[in-house]
């Protein structure tokens, strides 16, 4: 498998950026087709103008719209996600690992020495994704996530840098 079989036909490749307030409106769009209960723009633009905010987005091509993010509040050494979710037609194809090693690489630049996150231990794309990003579980919170299909545990995941 190539990274060009991985692109779509339009867009370009991958290209990770720093997100900024005026993506808000596009990552509560990707947030509310990813979560049972999503954050709305005001609530993104508040979270990003937070000053230990560190936020990516993922485009395809350089002036493509966003196609996914990933939030940490880093408070050095500890991180922690906030928030990972891609656009359902990029769902699948490799993007995310793509979008969090360089996330954790710029976690790890900013001083981050560990980051923490909380996943539905449901989600098996997630899960996937984290331990083959070489996160390890460290925790369960029984019935921490409400969806609907009732409660669901979350798993609370942890990777050294």
């Amino acid at each position: 498998m190539t990274l060009r079989s991985l692109l779509p036909s339009r867009g370009g490749p991958p290209h990770v950026r720093e997100a900024t307030t005026e993506d808000a409106p596009a990552l509560a769009a990707i947030h509310a087709g990813a979560f049972h209960r999503g954050w709305d723009a005001a609530e993104f633009e508040r979270l990003l103008a937070d000053r230990c905010a560190h936020a990516h987005v993922l485009q395809l091509g350089t002036r493509g719209a966003p196609q996914g993010f990933v939030l940490s509040h880093l408070v050095v050494p500890e991180a922690e996600i906030l928030s990972i979710a891609l656009a359902v037609p990029v769902r699948g194809k490799g993007y995310a690992r793509i979008l969090l090693d360089y996330h954790l690489g710029r976690l790890a630049f900013a001083g981050g020495r560990c980051s923490h996150l909380e996943v539905a231990a449901d989600n098996e794309p997630a899960l996937r994704l984290y331990r083959r990003a070489g996160y390890v579980e460290v925790g369960r919170r029984k019935g921490y996530y409400a969806g609907v299909q009732g409660a669901a545990d979350a798993l609370v995941m942890r990777r050294d840098f």
